[in-house]
Formats: C-alpha cells, structure tokens, sequence
C-alpha cells in the first residue's frame, strides 16, 4: 500500500492474470504521482486485466483523468483490458461528459469488474 498525502493505491493480485487496484482519496496533480509511481510499475500483459477501483475516491481532476486513460492506452497496446469499478455518481457524470464512459469498460462493483475481465 502506497500513502501520499490524501491519496492511498494499493495493489492487489487477484490471480495470475487479474490485479485489482484500490485508489482512495483524492486524486489531483498533487497526488497523482503515486498513482504514476504503482501504474508505471505495473506491467501490462496479453490477455490479463487490471480493474482500478474508484470506490472510495472522492476527487478526481484531469490530472488524475489523464493517469487513467494513459493505463487504458497502456493495456490495449499490450493486449490487457482495464476496468473501472465504483465510480462515485459525480466522478462518473465527469466521465460521461468526457466520454471516457465508452473508452473504459465500467462497472458498479469491483465483483463485476473482475468477471467481466475474466
């Protein structure tokens, strides 16, 4: 687990192919270099997936935005799949907007996230 100052990331294999990654607090351009730091670590492979749960995420700013569609870009070019999961109803009219709502595959809860990548 990765703490920096509101923003908590944790990573977590869920089996050789799937790894959910827990992302709590708030995510703007001061906090987003952890978020970087485990992203840019984590290594996208053919036909595995990373869900990104946003439950507990209260803030999101187009700093933290631009992390998450850089991972999706990431994971397509190596074949792997991302899946956003628990958006907060404020976060995910944002995304809507933007329409990243059909970029990323999203999902209510972290479960369906993962069986939707499997």
């Amino acid at each position: 687990m990765q703490h920096d100052d509101g923003l908590t990331v944790t990573l977590q294999p869920h089996s050789a192919r799937l790894h959910v990654l827990a992302v709590a607090g708030e995510l703007d351009h001061h906090t987003a270099p952890r978020l970087r730091a485990v992203l840019d670590e984590f290594t996208f492979v053919p036909a595995a997936g990373l869900v990104i749960d946003l439950s507990a995420l209260t803030f999101c700013d187009s700093t933290g935005i631009s992390l998450l569609v850089a991972a999706h870009q990431r994971a397509q070019e190596a074949g792997a799949a991302v899946a956003l999961a628990g958006l907060h109803p404020d976060i995910s009219h944002v995304f809507h907007i933007m329409g990243l709502d059909r970029l990323f595959s999203c999902h209510d809860t972290t479960d369906k996230a993962m069986t939707a990548l499997q």
